[in-house]
């Protein structure tokens, strides 16, 4: 019979290791790294509870889908129009505005809209389901709560004056718990919103602001309606576009670099000028 003690495992380890109780959440931060470097965590784990940690300090301001990016359903256009919005933005949840994005009456969810198809009696108003609206104040781990104890996945996010600034969804504050795929086009998010890439053009954050934009580029686009460059490319798109989608106006050709189902992340840009033929070419 062997009578040696089993081997604590790496639960017990860990415990063992935190028994110096933190001061504060530096120290904590401090022996959580100890314990991956022992190997008690592995990195993904060690990223995940540094993501709880940053959510309890962080408010729906710094993650909501901005306004101008703001995906929304107007309640007077006919199902013949939205519907097809609908199945190209591929979204689970929509606003629904009654011409003014902030006039949000309700959440309509896409499921619902198989009655149309199914050939069933039809009333948009009916379907929709109470939205939720929050301070942009809020923070992410009171939200993720109410989002829980509610099954909610969805909320309106209000400025001070009571105007729509953005929506959040139980995806976004996950997302900063996991984390989200990086790719070649991500950014620091110390970088500068706007930096002139080798081959002379510009990559371009979607956050920045067109006034900004407008002192780099040589540019004099208005930021009477939209704030953010992300905010007028969607506008002109009309509709939320995909990585390599494409689209010139006012001088300006504009590349999507990166995107996801909910928002405009980066854009390459460069200048473009019409030949006599009548054709675009890019500036050198």
């Amino acid at each position: 019979m062997n009578d040696e003690p089993a081997k604590p495992n790496w639960f017990e380890r860990l415990s063992t290791l935190l028994l110096r109780e933190p001061e504060d959440r530096e120290q904590l931060i401090e022996l959580l790294h100890k314990a991956y470097e022992r190997n008690l965590l592995d990195s993904d784990g060690l990223a995940m509870i540094e993501g709880v940690l940053q959510v309890s300090e962080m408010q729906v301001r710094d993650i909501m889908i901005p306004r101008g990016q703001m995906d929304a359903v107007d309640i007077n256009d006919p199902p013949e129009k939205f519907i097809p919005f609908v199945i190209e933005t591929a979204h689970s949840r929509f606003p629904v505005i009654d011409n003014d994005k902030d006039d949000v009456i309700g959440i309509l969810l896409a499921k619902d809209l198989l009655r149309y198809h199914a050939g069933e009696e039809f009333n948009v108003r009916e379907m929709l389901r109470p939205a939720v609206f929050i301070p942009e104040s809020k923070r992410l781990n009171v939200l993720l709560k109410e989002f829980r104890c509610n099954r909610n996945h969805i909320a309106i996010v209000v400025d001070e004056y009571g105007g729509v600034s953005g929506i959040v969804t139980i995806e976004d504050v996950l997302e900063q718990i996991v984390g989200e795929i990086e790719d070649e086009f991500d950014y620091d998010d110390q970088e500068d919103d706007i930096i002139r890439a080798p081959d002379g053009r510009f990559r371009i954050k979607a956050q920045a602001e067109i006034a900004n934009f407008n002192e780099a580029m040589g540019a004099a686009f208005s930021d009477e309606e939209y704030d953010t460059v992300g905010g007028l490319v969607v506008s002109k798109f009309g509709h939320l576009p995909k990585r390599g989608d494409q689209i010139d106006f006012d001088g300006f050709r504009f590349n999507v670099l990166r995107a996801d189902s909910r928002r405009l992340y980066s854009l390459l840009v460069e200048k473009v000028v019409v030949e006599e033929d009548g054709a675009d070419a890019a500036a050198s």
